[in-house]
């Protein structure tokens, strides 16, 4: 059951954002997709045709009989979070919420009809007041994006997944979905960071919390710097092997490395597009019926271009050159991997000589 949010007004004063759209905060690659989604004619109405289909209710009736619903009886200043998160965000419906007996910490949005908000008994426990307002505004920010509504269809297939590992061709359709979702959720998570951001409007709080759930409760034994440092290391460390590796490890994940989520945050609270949110210049609601495709498309192309301009990962880096003119594309690949590069006898002879000793040139690996 929900509850309407003029009911209950949060007693801390925070800048709100009267109408605000979820396009103010959204990342260009989950903004594109949800745009194009909305645009199609009767998508909306199809999908949650498929509720039916989903164990939904199965899940609503698992969390109303072995989880605690927050309200003013139970987990209070949750409540009050969550209140006060659905008023900065002008959410109509602030959406039930639950704790649940988890050592893990974590928390969800998911919900096709209405989204419902799950947080972990360990989330709970590991953070304190201000880190749990990033959080309960991060999930916010998830119900007001409609993301609930896809991180519910990929709950069920990655179950569904498990279910038919034994039929190979099944799985493989299955992961195929499941593996393009989880993409699709990462960009999605760096939205809801900074709606959290925005309701919780305390940068530091944000970072704290992020530490946390890499480190644990041990903040004493942490600094903000030198995990933003890891952050870096991360991205512009090794060469174009440790660049596959870093992709073949996030595949599995639905989240993004907490690092990059942290350094993505900081990134983007020192733009020009947060102040002006900050200082209510920001897309409204009422307008999203209104937004291109196209310019939404183009926006996003525009972020991944400078993204990759401005990456210090190799293979980045590599691609920004190739876009540039400036390297031949299996040449490049081939001296990254191996280490080896043309010789400058061999540039003098020029391309069509063959090697001075008469015999094939090898690579890294002495193969031929």
């Amino acid at each position: 059951m929900t509850e309407d949010i003029n009911d209950n007004v949060p007693s801390r004063q925070r800048r709100r954002f009267p109408g605000i759209s979820s396009r103010a905060y959204e990342h260009p690659a989950d903004r594109s997709a949800l745009v194009a989604l909305r645009k199609l004619t009767g998508f909306d109405t199809v999908f949650k045709a498929l509720s039916g289909l989903l164990p939904e209710r199965s899940l609503r009736l698992l969390f109303l009989s072995d989880s605690v619903r927050v309200s003013d009886a139970q987990f209070a200043h949750l409540n009050a979070m969550l209140r006060d998160a659905c008023y900065i965000l002008d959410l109509e419906k602030v959406p039930p919420m639950y704790v649940t007996q988890n050592p893990q910490p974590n928390a969800m949005c998911i919900g096709l009809d209405e989204p419902i908000i799950v947080v972990t008994t360990g989330l709970v426990e590991l953070l304190d007041e201000e880190e749990m307002r990033a959080v309960v505004g991060h999930e916010v920010g998830h119900a007001l994006s409609g993301h609930s509504v896809y991180r519910t269809i990929l709950l069920f297939l990655t179950n569904l997944a498990l279910k038919v590992a034994w039929i190979p061709l099944g799985n493989v359709a299955i992961m195929a979905i499941v593996t393009a979702l989880r993409e699709w959720f990462r960009k999605s998570e760096l939205s809801a960071d900074r709606a959290g951001l925005l309701v919780g409007q305390d940068l530091q709080a944000s970072m704290r919390g992020l530490m946390k759930i890499a480190g644990g409760n041990h903040l004493h034994e942490m600094n903000v710097d030198a995990f933003l440092e890891q952050a870096e290391e991360y991205e512009a460390g090794g060469d174009l092997r440790d660049s596959v590796l870093k992709i073949l490890n996030v595949l599995p994940r639905s989240h993004p490395f907490t690092t990059v989520r942290a350094a993505e945050l900081k990134k983007w609270s020192e733009t020009r597009d947060y102040q002006r949110i900050m200082d209510g210049h920001y897309p409204r609601r009422d307008e999203d019926k209104d937004t291109s495709v196209t310019d939404s498309f183009r926006e996003s192309a525009a972020s991944y271009a400078d993204a990759v301009k401005s990456s210090k990962d190799p293979l980045m880096k590599l691609v920004g050159d190739i876009a540039g003119g400036t390297a031949d594309l299996g040449g490049k690949l081939r001296d990254k991997f191996t280490g080896t590069g043309a010789r400058p006898s061999d540039k003098a002879a020029g391309p069509d000589t063959e090697p001075t000793d008469g015999k094939p040139e090898q690579n890294g690996n002495g193969e031929g």
